[in-house]
């Protein structure tokens, strides 16, 4: 382990020019060709776009482990043209596992479904770099958002591939968040939505809680930055403002337009992120005009 108590400093670092470390696969996987579907690339390293497929119809055992594959290796999957049900979309993600409730999204008519609606009454949110439901001890693995109704220009969604984030980190960073972990709290960005008494009570069943600086990947085993601003507050050990100056630092990796996909989308387009990898980010541009999506999200595990 290194030796934290070393100053370092942040001059700047994301800011260099020249070549940057673009991996796309975990180190010793190979490509290989897909079967089932054609997948065409967004970017070099995240994001691609599935054809082929009708999400309404069942998966079957061998297409769930292709796309499986096809998610760990892009980090996130987009379809498009799919008229689903929200029916359907929950089963397309039961195929991943148990769904999670979130505890701040309520829907009334499905308890696994978040809708997400932006009016003229209400601007667009979520444009803060995340990985969802951080503060959990077990955030969520994958999610799934299909969108509804969309905004004539504007509204799309970007997504940056933390694995590259942790690659490109000089070594002396790497070594000094090696074994460190961080503070996940969910009040900075959802305490604005319960009353006093409320957010008492899910404080204490949402109490902050510590995961690894630095994740590893439970199937791909790869080192990915797990550290985001809408929940990261602090790193324990650390005096304050060293911790703020490393936080703001490593927030700042996901801005880097290398380790991103931006996707604009339409109407019954579906996004599928390994929140596990990823960050994202949804762009705030298109008030006053409407934008509805729903969002399902599968049961993770603990980060190590």
């Amino acid at each position: 382990m290194s030796d934290h108590s070393r100053p370092l400093k942040f001059e700047n670092r994301e800011d260099r020019e020249g070549p940057r470390i673009l991996r796309r696969l975990p180190e010793g996987l190979e490509e290989r060709p897909y079967q089932l579907f054609e997948v065409k690339p967004l970017s070099p390293i995240i994001g691609a776009e599935i054809v082929g497929l009708d999400l309404a119809k069942p998966v079957t055992p061998e297409v769930q482990a292709e796309l499986n594959r096809a998610l760990l290796e892009w980090k996130v999957l987009f379809f498009r043209n799919q008229p689903i049900t929200s029916e359907q979309l929950l089963a397309f993600a039961r195929q991943w596992g148990e769904l999670e409730i979130h505890p701040f999204y309520i829907n009334k008519h499905s308890k696994e479904i978040v809708q997400f609606a932006r009016d003229k009454k209400q601007a667009g949110s979520e444009n803060i770099w995340h990985t969802d439901v951080t503060f959990r001890a077990n955030p969520a693995k994958a999610c799934i958002l299909r969108m509804i109704e969309v905004p004539p220009v504007g509204g799309d969604t970007l997504w940056a591939d933390m694995g590259a984030a942790y690659d490109n980190l000089p070594d002396e960073i790497k070594e000094r968040i090696d074994g460190l972990t961080a503070l996940h709290d969910f009040t900075p960005s959802f305490s604005h939505l319960l009353s006093p008494e409320e957010l008492a009570a899910k404080q204490a069943e949402f109490p902050p809680v510590e995961h690894p600086v630095v994740r590893t990947h439970p199937e791909t085993r790869r080192k990915t930055l797990f550290v985001n601003p809408a929940f990261t507050t602090r790193i324990p050990g650390l005096e304050p403002e060293e911790s703020e100056k490393l936080l703001q630092y490593l927030f700042r990796q996901a801005h880097i337009p290398e380790y991103q996909v931006r996707f604009h989308w339409e109407v019954n387009s579906v996004a599928f992120w390994d929140n596990r990898a990823t960050q994202h980010y949804a762009v705030s541009d298109y008030y006053p005009h409407p934008r509805k999506a729903e969002r399902v999200a599968i049961v993770g595990d603990r980060p190590f």
